[in-house]
């Protein structure tokens, strides 16, 4: 290991200027280790060679797909191990097939049917169902006076919001978020069990809808991997005739979508909120000025970026990339949260939260990621955002921190920074009322 290794904490991961402000000069990519991790890799930091890492044709996920192998130890195994280790592995394996780990034709293959399925028309129809349970939620909250905004609040609305859409049962949700939360979150005692009880769920859920059929995404899903549709034109995702999703692959897809539509757009929406406590100056301009909601959604995705360090990827030849002569096999990854704090891209003082800031063409952030691997629940999180924004913070503007901010609990996964355990809020009754 080269002595010029920089070893990042959990504190600066998620520390857009102390912890990249140095690596983002360096004439060449640095190397770095990430938290919890042994197996340095070299960090990619400023905006645009970020986005262009997330297209580079020589920077693949699968590792094993590097002609004549991968040498050395595998931080994405580290990763793995640490978090998995002595899990059952035919229940690991919905774990480690996840949609972000593979390249070409055989991510395509396995995206395709999502993307068919999670049509703009299915998130807009959501919207009426997402205002409905948000303010459900709210105002028995705002009964109580006091809660906890993440365990009582984000977690709910989004279990119910992916449940709504992917088609659990009603009777079910309240198990499926235990689960997840068993599972993504906590000390991590009862991850097995959570994984376990998912994908047993997803298996039975999967029968159900193969037998009877609904509107909901998984029938659609399902009946993708049946062939019973029309597979889409070549251009835009590769042959249209790769082979439809295993009964396995249709698990880790719809596991994918449960895991993933739960607990990250619950945290960002707790973080984001924290933000805007943060800032209250941007929390008094968004409460006059409402008009406002369609900026602040894209400036508080950027500012937040949940996921800070992205997936490895390693170089499949030898080539240089961002003023570095990468080796075949080298593994790379992305600092999301450093790009959306990039000077360059920004202008002066970047991690100042500025919920007027206009936008160029697209996102204007990477929050999502770019390319191939976008992430498919971008407009749904958009949409919840907006209505939670709206509901929580504009109608009720007497919302506020219910504890002192040095009195919050933070915790941490490998390889990432901290992520908010709980955050206490008062509520009070809606403006005007």
């Amino acid at each position: 290991m080269s002595e010029n290794t920089v070893h990042l904490t959990p504190e600066l991961v998620e520390d857009p200027v102390r912890g990249y402000a140095n690596l983002r000069t360096q004439a060449e990519l640095p190397h770095v280790v990430l938290p919890g991790l042994r197996t340095p890799v070299r960090l990619i930091t400023r905006y645009a060679d970020v986005k262009a890492a997330l297209t580079e044709p020589r920077l693949i996920r699968d590792r094993s797909k590097v002609p004549g192998g991968a040498e050395g130890s595998d931080p994405q195994a580290e990763l793995l191990e640490a978090a998995f280790e002595g899990f059952p592995p035919e229940y690991a394996k919905y774990v480690t097939d996840h949609l972000s780990l593979f390249d070409g034709e055989e991510h395509a293959r396995r995206r395709a049917p999502l993307t068919r399925a999670f049509t703009a028309r299915r998130i807009a129809a959501l919207r009426s169902f997402v205002e409905r349970a948000a303010g459900d939620l709210i105002r028995e909250l705002a009964a109580k006076g006091e809660a906890d905004l993440l365990g009582e609040f984000a977690y709910p609305l989004t279990t119910v919001v992916i449940c709504e859409l992917v088609g659990v049962d009603e009777a079910d949700r309240s198990q499926v978020c235990e689960w997840i939360r068993d599972f993504a979150y906590g000390d991590g005692s009862r991850m097995a069990d959570g994984l376990i009880g998912i994908v047993e769920y997803v298996k039975e859920l999967v029968a159900r809808r193969r037998a009877e059929p609904t509107e909901d995404l998984i029938s659609a899903l399902v009946s993708s991997a049946r062939g019973d549709e029309e597979p889409p034109p070549a251009s835009g995702w590769g042959d249209p005739h790769l082979a439809p999703l295993a009964d396995d692959e249709l698990v880790s897809v719809v596991f994918l979508l449960i895991g993933t539509g739960i607990t990250p757009p619950a945290l960002f929406l707790a973080h984001a909120v924290l933000a805007l406590f943060d800032h209250p100056d941007q929390l008094a301009r968004l409460r006059a000025e409402p008009e406002l909601l369609e900026r602040a959604v894209p400036e508080l995705l950027r500012h937040v970026t949940l996921v800070r360090i992205g997936a490895s990827m390693y170089a499949t030849e030898d080539f240089e990339f961002a003023g570095t002569a990468l080796k075949k096999g080298e593994t790379v990854t992305v600092a999301l949260l450093a790009a959306n704090h990039d000077p360059q891209e920004y202008g002066d003082a970047p991690e100042r939260l500025d919920i007027t800031r206009e936008f160029g063409r697209g996102d204007g952030h990477l929050a999502f990621g770019h390319g191939a691997h976008y992430c498919l629940g971008a407009a749904l999180g958009r949409l919840v955002t907006s209505v939670v924004f709206d509901q929580l913070l504009v109608q009720r503007p007497d919302t506020a921190l219910a504890v002192g901010r040095d009195e919050l609990e933070f915790g941490h996964w490998p390889a990432d920074g901290f992520h908010l355990i709980r955050l206490p809020v008062r509520l009070q009754g809606v403006s005007g009322s």
